[in-house]
């Protein structure tokens, strides 16, 4: 399994991944390093372990968020293709309407 050596708030951490995503672990620890950064130009060095929670939490609350705007775009497309449907049935009925009166009594 490769490894990868990251460094987040200057200490180098050796983080194992599957093959193929070294890069994106890199990505992702840049990510959360460039939080800490934030955290620390607007709190100072408050300890490591609290700079991670911290940073874990907005990371975690920034997810959420992305989840209920996904959910909530779910919703709107599923009221959508309910609308869609329902356009279609009404045409469906009128066609056999047409239909119907073309076939006579």
């Amino acid at each position: 399994m490769p490894e990868v050596d990251v460094v987040i708030n200057g200490r180098g951490y050796r983080i194992a991944c599957e093959a193929g995503q070294e890069a994106r672990l890199g990505d992702l620890a840049g990510q959360v390093d460039d939080r800490i950064r934030e955290l620390v130009s607007a709190l100072g060095n408050v300890g490591d372990d609290r700079l991670l929670v911290m940073a874990s939490l907005l990371i975690a609350d920034e997810l959420a968020d992305a989840a209920a705007a996904l959910s909530a775009e779910g919703a709107r497309a599923e009221a959508r293709e309910a609308a869609v449907a329902e356009e279609i049935e009404t045409f469906a009925r009128r066609v056999e309407g047409v239909a119907d009166a073309l076939e006579g009594p």
